[in-house]
């Protein structure tokens, strides 16, 4: 997959996952897209070993849902780690 190709479904990942999460996450462009391509980096992986062929990075669209959980457990891991911090 190309880079333009991976940043593309990395936004598209990071919106999806921003709009099904409930609560305010106050991010812009560049950060929604950095979650989405993190997202779509530990739901490729995570999806690779399910799969029989060993193809890490292969654009199927299991891989953009997957890329949507990634983003999903990444901006959760943040939330919970930005609120540890406000209290501790």
């Amino acid at each position: 997959m190309g880079i333009i190709a991976f940043i593309i479904i990395g936004f598209i990942a990071g919106l999806i996952a921003r709009a099904i999460l409930p609560g305010k996450q106050s991010m812009g462009l560049m950060a929604t897209t950095l979650l989405g391509m993190v997202g779509s980096l530990l739901g490729g992986l995570v999806g690779s070993l399910f799969s029989r062929n060993g193809r890490l990075f292969e654009l199927r669209p299991a891989g953009l849902i997957m890329s949507v959980v990634g983003a999903i457990v990444v901006l959760l891991i943040v939330g919970a780690v930005g609120r540890r911090r406000v209290h501790a």
